[in-house]
């Protein structure tokens, strides 16, 4: 792990730590080491002894948890054990940007999908942060389907969203959501659920930023955002 650390150390960029340091509120311990740069070595220890890492690993940089967390969706392993190392993974995830990255790394297969939606529906109302983002990017990521899209939607209506990153994981589903099944979603929007002002109105602006929509649209979806003052 030390090799690994230095390795880290030596294609670490003060001028990137700087700049990802402002993305990444709260984060203390970067080094400064690109995403693709981080991605390729990933790769490479997932092509080996990748349990042996993963057992060794810890979180003294970011980077050292995001590799981590990027080797087990690279990993040539059963469903069933990605799931374990994905559960045991979890616990570590204490920002945005290692979850939004693990989570776009986990790719699933064809008969992969259900038994991996089980799990995820494990954490739906764990209350924490990190697990129901997690939660609603995965839903974003892997499950946005004809086949799953109903449930999809049941799912971030009950969602917890009452802490910022939870709240903005939600709102980012809904409108990649509206960009697939824009029918579907606005049924969602339009009827009573449980969202919150601020997680039922982020959503709305995520979706009237799309290129894709007419004027009209744009136009229809601003005018349900809710009034907080109002209903406050």
């Amino acid at each position: 792990m030390e090799d690994l650390r230095q390795w880290l150390r030596n294609e670490a960029s003060e001028e990137y730590k700087t700049f990802s340091e402002r993305l990444i509120p709260g984060c203390e311990n970067m080094l400064g080491v690109r995403i693709p740069i981080l991605r390729r070595k990933a790769r490479e220890i997932a092509r080996g002894d990748f349990r042996s890492f993963l057992s060794r690993s810890e979180d003294l940089y970011f980077e050292e948890t995001m590799m981590a967390g990027l080797v087990i969706g690279y990993a040539c392993v059963s469903i069933e054990e990605r799931i374990a190392l994905f559960a045991d993974f979890i616990p570590r995830i204490n920002n945005w940007s290692v979850n939004d990255s693990v989570c776009s790394g986990i790719k699933l297969k064809p008969g992969e999908y259900e038994p991996f939606w089980n799990f995820l529906m494990g954490y739906r109302n764990s209350g924490k942060e990190y697990e129901i983002r997690v939660v609603a990017v995965m839903m974003m990521d892997q499950y946005l389907i004809p086949e799953y899209i109903d449930r999809v939607l049941d799912v971030l209506d009950g969602l917890q969203d009452e802490a910022y990153y939870a709240s903005m994981g939600i709102a980012w589903a809904l409108a990649t959501a509206y960009a697939k099944f824009p029918e579907e979603t606005l049924a969602l929007m339009k009827r009573e659920n449980s969202f919150s002002d601020q997680t039922y109105n982020r959503a709305i602006q995520k979706m009237t930023e799309s290129h894709c929509l007419t004027g009209e649209d744009k136009k229809m979806l601003r005018e349900m955002k809710r009034n907080m003052r109002r209903r406050i």
